[in-house]
């Protein structure tokens, strides 16, 4: 008999959509995926990414057994294993590791699923119990998510829905049409209505193409443009000071702090005009109401947490907060009600607690020895839901630790990435299509039930299964190991969600009023924005580690800024192998303004070599005005294995860290290029 079913689900990948899904099932086959035409912020639109979502779920080069290496690490050669077989060593290795310091055993784990269920759930309760390091997740957010709770308290937003009645919109630091397909739709909703749409970003990014105005300025200089802003709104009186003195502290320090950034200075560090300073200032200071859509691109230089720190003031200056359509968005996430001691257990963990080391500093950690400051030599590793040896920073450091014979490497995976060529194990993951999930959105207020549509196939497994797996086999008796998929979905809202009202309508919206800080609410201890912490002040313009204002020996050498977005049909490494995407991206690519490119004598289409103090990196030419003079435009992130000489634009980020935050300096980096 012909059965033919549809079921919710939710984007595993909050981009910051986390769309809402229905996938067509027919005979036990997913043979669709489409956009849930009623969920209000996803309408019925699905990016061209996971539009894909079936082709990379029934892709031929799945993993779907487990796999013990047989060659060198990272050359890829593997044998079939049995569950059974898999799971007694690793358990076996975990043993005997942590029996001598359970500290020396490290997860790794991002971004690959953003459900709560799949994502940290299960395992932070194993890791938990079993006493294993913690892992400090920086690598996408952490500056800009300390800079909003700073200022905001949690990261809390305007509702995207409300951009459609916008007479302003800064985009800043997102190339939304890429990576924010509903919060585009608004926008251009709001321009066919007359708003005006400001992109600012170093690349002319596609997004950019479809603005009234590019402002291109360089790499890492976003907060001395927000501090030029406040001056200006100063200067010219359209601060709402009523709104300030009623709902924010520090504000006086603040617009004193910027007094001192005139149009020519703040254009001459950001490489851009003074003019376009004041227009800025002037059409954000009296287009009401005015939005801005931050994302995170822009903090991942050394003063990103202080630039999202002076951003997030901006809509508090001019009194945006009133209006529905006015304000700021980087980040809804924190108005869901998640219930991470539910979820992860920390109450598990031994004390005292176990240490904490940073993801974007994974290639230094890997190579350090055991020692009093830094603990003992990480002797395993078990990576799921990410893929370091191609996204974590300076990889040349990474690729050496992650060789290292004496490192045990556990890789769950749906493909055999970059990563899992150097791994000792790998076990089979599920895809979205084949397990239970529940999601929040940085970029919505609604949460997001993922049923099952299909049985795993082959062998695969999702995360939870693993690790409530590796528990019994150490003998973890505690209750919540017991947990399934179900309960814990239930856990990670508790009463603040109607559990089965989600798993029957597929998506709950939470109850946030239309203009949350309209009067003030703030969710600091105080209900006011917070512009100068007791302890921290105001925020100030921290330059780049690498510029040439902050490094002029090392800008004389390599005087080309680097930064790497995600290519278009690419979510950082996820979507690199489905070919259909890859396809439409060709090859890696490096873009180069033409005035750059002519001074150093370089053709188009040709390969080139692109190369600083920590590596060097080949890929084509791509001669474009996409990328304005002094910054190359590395697009990523691509798999190493598909590169040309099996690298990508890591071998040439470093591993320093932000002003705030811990997070990963990407988009701080200088190169120089060169015919290969």
């Amino acid at each position: 008999m012909d059965l033919s079913r549809n079921v919710h689900a939710a984007c595993p990948h909050d981009c910051p959509d986390t769309c809402a899904i229905r996938v067509t099932v027919e005979n036990g086959v997913a043979i669709r995926v489409q956009g849930d035409p009623e969920h209000p912020p996803t309408h019925g639109a699905l990016c061209t990414k996971v539009a894909r979502y079936t082709e990379r779920t029934y892709h031929p080069e799945r993993l779907l057994h487990p796999l013990r290496r047989t060659g060198a690490k990272g050359g890829g050669r593997f044998e079939r294993i049995t569950w059974d077989e898999a799971l007694d060593e690793i358990a076996s290795r975990l043993r005997e590791i942590a029996a001598r310091d359970p500290q020396a055993i490290l997860p790794y784990s991002y971004a690959g699923t953003m459900g709560l269920v799949q994502g940290d759930s299960m395992s932070a309760r194993f890791f938990h119990r079993l006493g294993a390091s913690q892992l400090d997740r920086t690598i996408c957010a952490s500056a800009g998510a300390t800079a909003l709770k700073l200022t905001y308290g949690r990261g809390v937003g305007m509702l995207v829905e409300h951009y459609r009645e916008s007479r302003l919109i800064l985009i800043w630091g997102s190339n939304s049409i890429a990576s924010n397909l509903h919060f585009w739709s608004f926008a251009q909703e709001a321009k066919r209505n007359g708003a005006k749409l400001v992109c600012i970003d170093p690349r002319r990014t596609e997004t950019a193409d479809k603005c009234h105005q590019h402002i291109a300025l360089m790499p890492g200089t976003d907060g001395a443009l927000a501090l030029g802003l406040i001056r200006e709104l100063a200067e010219r009186d359209l601060l709402d000071r009523d709104y300030l003195e009623r709902h924010t502290d520090g504000w006086r320090e603040l617009v004193e702090s910027a007094r001192e950034w005139t149009p020519e200075r703040t254009a001459d560090v950001c490489g851009i005009t003074a003019e376009e300073v004041r227009a800025l200032a002037r059409d954000y200071g009296s287009l009401r109401p005015a939005a801005i859509r931050l994302n995170y691109g822009m903090q991942r230089v050394r003063g990103g947490g202080s630039a999202v720190r002076l951003i997030a003031a901006l809509p508090c200056l001019i009194g945006a907060w009133r209006h529905r359509a006015g304000g700021l968005l980087l980040s809804a996430s924190g108005f869901a009600p998640t219930r991470p001691e539910a979820l992860e257990r920390p109450d598990l963990m031994p004390t005292p607690r176990p240490r904490v080391v940073n993801m974007s500093t994974i290639g230094d950690a890997l190579l350090a020895p055991a020692s009093a400051d830094f603990g003992p030599r990480i002797e395993a590793l078990v990576v799921y839901n990410s893929n370091p040896v191609a996204v974590a920073p300076e990889s040349p450091k990474v690729v050496k630790g992650f060789a290292r014979e004496d490192l045990f490497t556990v890789v769950i995976e749906q493909f055999q990435t970059d990563t899992a060529d150097y791994a000792d194990i790998v076990l089979p993951a599920t895809t979205q299509l084949e397990h239970f999930d529940v999601h929040k959105s940085y970029g919505h207020t609604y949460v997001l039930v993922n049923e099952p549509a299909i049985a795993p196939l082959g062998e695969a497994r999702p995360n939870t299964a693993v690790f409530r797996a590796l528990a019994g086999r150490l003998g973890f008796t505690e209750d919540c190991f017991a947990d399934d998929d179900e309960r814990i979905g239930a856990q990670a809202f508790g009463d603040a969600v109607d559990f089965a009202r989600l798993r029957r309508e597929g998506w709950v919206r939470l109850p946030i009023d239309d203009a949350p800080f309209a009067s003030g609410g703030f969710p600091t201890p105080n209900g006011r924005a917070q512009f100068a912490p007791p302890g921290i002040g105001v925020a100030g313009y921290v330059p780049p580690y690498e510029s040439p204002a902050s490094a002029p020996e090392l800008a004389r050498r390599f005087p080309l800024a680097m930064i790497s977005p995600p290519a278009r049909h690419f979510l950082n490494s996820t979507f690199v192998n489905v070919r259909s995407l890859r396809s439409i991206e060709g090859e890696p690519l490096l873009e180069m303004n033409p005035r750059d490119a002519t001074q150093r004598g370089l053709r188009h289409g040709s390969i080139v070599r692109i190369f600083n103090d920590r590596g060097e990196y080949r890929c084509r030419m791509h001669i474009s005005e996409r990328a304005r003079p002094g910054v190359v435009v590395g697009l990523g992130v691509w798999w190493r294995k598909l590169g040309v000489a099996g690298s990508n634009t890591n071998e040439l980020t470093h591993q320093r860290l932000t002003d705030i935050g811990r997070a990963p300096t990407f988009y701080d980096c200088l190169v120089e290029v060169a015919a290969a």
